[in-house]
């Protein structure tokens, strides 16, 4: 089963740091992204912008409304994914729990909706 894994953590906490706190985080994921792809549970993943490129976007009475920046503010923000191949939730979780993120922010697992076959 295919599931999404998303990284939220403070962006403010991570632009705090120094730039070798920083290298060593990116290390971390690089390590970390590595490992799963061999052992195959890696489908994607990607490192997202600063919330301020964010666009939100909502139609309202056939309308179409822009507002910069994310849904909701909040003290985490999404920062990335990974889509992930695990046998089950558990496996997924303990995939979560390997992203550096998941110690300072949290990880949002979220199974993926399987679609029907297009004809």
């Amino acid at each position: 089963m295919k599931y999404l894994l998303l990284i939220y953590e403070s962006e403010a906490g991570f632009a705090g740091m120094s730039g070798a706190e920083q290298a060593r985080i990116f290390e971390e994921y690089m390590d970390y992204t590595k490992g799963i792809r061999k052992s195959g549970n890696y489908i994607g993943g990607e490192a997202l912008q600063a919330i301020s490129t964010a666009t939100t976007v909502r139609v309202k009475n056939g309308k179409t409304i822009t507002t910069d920046g994310p849904f909701a503010e909040t003290r985490e923000q999404l920062g990335g994914f990974y889509l992930v191949e695990a046998k089950d939730l558990d496996e997924a979780i303990k995939l979560a729990a390997g992203i550096p993120a998941s110690r300072t922010g949290s990880i949002e697992v979220r199974p993926i909706m399987p679609t029907p076959p297009i004809e």
